[in-house]
């Protein structure tokens, strides 16, 4: 009887630890810039780390963009809002900081961010979205499919599950035996 909870506890924690293993960000350095923006011979690196928020916007509102590695501003151009203006901002160092108003014209869907900062560019695709109408009978939903973090807990929840049928059906066939 110990044996049976003890591999059910360790399968349950083993399920658990995949999932948050399966669903848990990579960081990873990507073409040789350091973490830390800076280059080795102290000069400055391309504009990286473009924040969006909110992401999902509707027609006519405002977003803020926060982009890395740009300590002397620059610009930030969307086919949903034209051209904005990008600034430093105290205590970040290198970072700037921009708003830009959706236009009121904006088609629905996914829009990609251009920012160029000192004659260097970065390209964010999909960096926000623009609401539309309703999408009638999908409560609003502009996703479709699982995502990579829905697999993972809906596989993590099936291996408790059959964890925890294997654990009972072993229990029952045992009483059976006495």
């Amino acid at each position: 009887m110990r044996t049976t909870r003890l591999l059910t506890a360790s399968a349950v924690s083993a399920a658990a630890v995949a999932a948050l293993g399966l669903a848990t960000p990579v960081a990873v350095a990507r073409d040789g810039i350091p973490r830390d923006g800076i280059a080795r011979d102290g000069m400055n690196v391309s504009p990286r780390n473009i924040v969006v928020q909110p992401s999902v916007i509707a027609r006519g509102g405002q977003i803020t963009v926060t982009v890395d590695g740009c300590p002397q501003g620059g610009t930030m151009t969307s086919d949903a809002f034209g051209t904005a203006t990008l600034s430093s901002f105290s205590g970040a160092g290198q970072s700037a900081r921009g708003t830009a108003t959706i236009s009121d014209n904006a088609r629905p869907g996914s829009y990609d961010l251009t920012v160029n900062c000192s004659g260097r560019t970065l390209v964010s695709p999909r960096a926000f979205t623009v609401l539309g109408g309703v999408r009638g009978g999908l409560g609003g939903s502009s996703s479709s499919g699982a995502t990579p973090t829905d697999i993972a807990i809906g596989g993590g929840l099936v291996a408790a599950a059959v964890a925890g049928g294997g654990v009972f059906w072993m229990r029952r066939r045992a009483e059976r035996r006495i």
